[in-house]
């Protein structure tokens, strides 16, 4: 037998790379994955439950038999802030570094819901937990804005829900997040932050007038619970039969399944003092088991039949890649004054609200890009206050400056979806020496991506390039697709539409959401392009698949 020679580390590390290198470009003329794949990976998490199928297969709430599912908008739609306004609901969410950003949604029933718009432009920071709310006739959000440097906390205001709202008006409030604006018995006007913390406001609501100040001891849960941590957040304050009532979150938003809650107390005044509930906490995730983990955060709204609703939100078992997706659960008044959950584990069909008049629910993700607009879908990641000039329509094509030098740097125009299962396609024309790609987004350090020079291939995973994967192609015009099956992507591409190549490399990204990178982000379909030049950008198709 031959004698074996000893290899260094580093020729060991070279031969396994090219073992690899061999193998995976060697896969690649097997055009499709083997059916029995993506069913085995789908069959690793929780069992799909029936949801309703809306427009391009996207899942919805409304089963059309009276009855709802829970998420009411899916996908990443965290911290939701509500309004009742007449007949008319809206709401909207922590938008982080997506810009435009705290995008806001219409519904007349509380299940079906529409965007209308976005309401900031001009970038902040990272915008965490709002506060939607009308007084005297017109609309503010208070919007926490986190950079390196601190936190700040701004107001934009409009006289239409629709806009056009104000440029962001910085109260001058650190070290706060999750304002909760309320009217006191006297008619002024607060801001209530974590800890539970509240500063008085101007009768304009457009600056503070007076300082912050420590107000409520929040309720504490038993040491031994599994939480992330304390972190009393989210105060919301309403009012009801003579009572003011505070509802918070405890626990933490992410971490152990269990984490997250959401607690009340309650007061004759807005000054205090303030009474715990009996029955906290009002919802919690009690086990890994259940269909929603760390639902917390919430907001108390009159349903159309004076019933009444709470919205939170909640990471879904098995899908924390969807980020924390807005949950909708009926609640009972007790004899005494106090309120309960009625929903359980939100694990079956819920009855709709009643008396409501059904609204539209979502929107298509696709675009064709002929109306020569950015569409509500797209959100670019960590932009520059410029990022806007880099976009240019031409002839139902969207042409993108280059930005940065690769995936990482370049600002990626990214998409929230909601579906355990999709598809997702682009047509890219690459110009100069830029690169342009399809990716699967959650920031700068998680990310899967196929993209294209003129000359050349790329192929992105577990957070940057893998250049030895490089290879020659013979077009600058490619058309990319990705499927994403329970968290497994497979990618494929064409230069004439028509034949398709399987990716030699599919992709497990399960891993890729707030537990491991920070941020809490979500995984979304992004398109980029990185390095000097443009790419031309033609006819993305989004379409859910059934799990």
């Amino acid at each position: 037998m031959p004698k074996k020679v000893a290899q260094s580390p580093e020729q060991n590390a070279t031969s396994r790379r090219d073992a690899l290198k061999a193998a995976l470009i060697g896969a690649a003329a097997s055009p499709f994955l083997p059916s029995g794949a993506t069913a085995a990976a789908c069959k690793a998490v929780p069992s799909a439950p029936k949801f309703g199928r809306g427009i391009e297969g996207q899942r919805k709430a409304d089963l059309g038999n009276g009855f709802f599912r829970n998420p009411i908008i899916p996908g990443d739609h965290p911290d939701p802030t509500i309004l009742k306004d007449g007949a008319d609901y809206y709401m909207t969410f922590s938008s982080f570094l997506s810009y435009p950003g705290v995008v806001i949604w219409h519904s007349t029933d509380l299940v079906n819901w529409a965007p209308i718009g976005p309401a900031l432009t001009k970038p902040i920071g990272s915008v965490w937990a709002c506060h939607l709310c009308k007084h005297n006739g017109r609309y503010y959000i208070y919007i926490p804005g986190v950079t390196n440097a601190g936190n700040a906390i701004y107001v934009i205001y409009a006289d239409n829900i629709r806009g056009p709202w104000s440029d962001p008006i910085d109260l001058k409030v650190q070290g706060c997040i999750d304002p909760g604006h309320a009217v006191g018995e006297d008619g002024r006007r607060y801001l209530f932050f974590n800890g539970v913390r509240r500063i008085r406001l101007s009768d304009d609501g457009l600056s503070t007038d007076g300082p912050l100040e420590q107000v409520y001891e929040p309720w504490h849960y038993p040491s031994d619970w599994v939480v992330e941590m304390f972190a009393p957040e989210g105060p919301k304050i309403f009012e009801h039969g003579g009572w003011f009532y505070l509802v918070a979150a405890v626990g933490g938003t992410a971490g152990p399944p269990t984490s997250h809650m959401v607690t009340a107390a309650r007061s004759k005044s807005i000054n205090g003092p303030w009474e715990n509930c009996p029955f906290n906490p009002i919802v919690h995730t009690k086990s890994a088991q259940e269909p929603w983990w760390s639902r917390g955060h919430a907001s108390l709204v009159e349903g159309p039949a004076s019933d009444w609703w709470m919205v939170y939100h909640g990471y879904e078992n098995g899908f924390r890649t969807l980020g924390r997706q807005p949950l909708l659960e009926p609640v009972e008044w007790t004899k005494d004054g106090w309120f309960r959950a009625k929903g359980g584990t939100l694990d079956k069909p819920l009855p709709k609200p009643k008396g409501g008049r059904k609204s539209v629910a979502g929107f298509a993700l696709s675009d064709d890009f002929s109306a020569s607009k950015l569409g509500l879908e797209w959100g670019f990641f960590a932009p520059a206050t410029d990022e806007m000039t880099r976009l240019a329509y031409e002839n139902n094509s969207l042409v993108l400056k280059g930005k940065g030098t690769t995936l990482a740097d370049c600002s990626p125009l990214t998409v929230i979806v909601g579906d355990r299962s999709y598809e997702a396609e682009v047509a890219l024309e690459m110009s100069g020496e830029a690169q342009g790609g399809l990716a699967i987004f959650y920031n700068e350090h998680g990310n899967a991506a196929v993209g294209f020079g003129c000359e050349q291939m790329y192929t992105y995973y577990q957070g940057g390039e893998q250049s030895w994967m490089r290879q020659k192609v013979p077009s600058n015009t490619v058309h990319i697709k990705v499927t994403n099956r329970c968290n497994v992507l497979t990618w494929h591409y064409s230069f004439d539409g028509r034949n398709w190549i399987q990716h030699s490399w599919q992709m497990e990204v399960s891993g890729l959401h707030h537990n491991v990178f920070g941020g809490f982000l979500s995984l979304r379909p992004a398109i980029f392009a990185a390095g000097k030049g443009e790419v031309r950008m033609r006819n993305f198709v989004y379409r859910g698949l059934e799990t």
